[in-house]
């Protein structure tokens, strides 16, 4: 007889300003080890422009001023996860695993690695040829990178996660050395293939690679319903 694979919450939060995704994540990890939320959740967002630094960030990879930033109306924010300087904007399909990995018995670098597989399984559904770099984590097209992977875990609960280019602006990662690196160049699914790809299938597509790597079965949530069984308070999401 077959098992039937775990449940896991998928919310589809649409655009989405960073900090609010950001503290909801929190949120989110505190129900998580806490026990209050007894179910993983993945969290499927776009952003409006912003900068991020991981833990080992700096501005010093960061080509332009502040002032120039600030004139075009994006922060710079300094979070948790691993990892330098990234660019988030729309058409960037962002994918944030909230999970228990101590439940599901799997170590934090084979589950980058399947976050990577997430990521070059979903581009090659477009016939897109991906793979990784010894350079740094993330799917790459030969020696452009597509896609960044940066987590954070309290108490065995992953939160952070993936980044994949499908249609974004790609003039803001000439503004830094992307994830730290110097002459790396970034792509996107758009320029690969040389037109756009819509993002709802994008998602799809990476919603169904996700529950053949880990083996799950999502079911779908609104926010409403994701605040409910989390006892989030609203008010919560505007706590950073």
């Amino acid at each position: 007889m077959a098992i039937a694979p775990r449940k896991w919450h998928l919310v589809d939060l649409g655009l989405m300003d960073y900090q609010k995704a950001w503290a909801l994540q929190l949120c989110l990890v505190d129900a998580r080890k806490d026990d209050v939320l007894k179910t993983d959740v993945v969290l499927l967002v776009e952003h409006p422009p912003v900068f991020t630094l991981g833990k080992r960030g700096g501005l010093t990879n960061l080509k332009v001023t502040e002032a120039f930033l600030a004139a075009r109306g994006i922060p710079i924010i300094h979070v948790e996860r691993g990892g330098d300087i990234t660019y988030h904007g729309p058409g960037q399909v962002v994918l944030y695993p909230v999970v228990n990995l101590r439940t599901m018995e799997m170590g934090v670098l084979p589950f980058v690695e399947c976050l990577e597989e997430i990521m070059i399984r979903t581009i090659a559904d477009w016939n897109i040829k991906g793979g990784r770099n010894s350079l740094n984590r993330g799917a790459w097209v030969g020696m452009k990178k597509i896609g960044s992977v940066g987590i954070a875990v309290r108490r065995s609960v992953s939160f952070h996660g993936l980044a994949l280019n499908v249609n974004t602006d790609l003039e803001p990662f000439t503004w830094v050395n992307p994830c730290g690196l110097n002459n790396i160049m970034i792509t996107s699914m758009k320029q690969q293939l040389g037109k756009a790809v819509p993002c709802s299938e994008v998602k799809q597509a990476v919603r169904q690679n996700m529950e053949g790597i880990f083996g799950v079965s999502f079911a779908d949530l609104s926010l409403q319903e994701l605040e409910k069984i989390s006892a989030i308070q609203r008010t919560q999401l505007f706590s950073i």
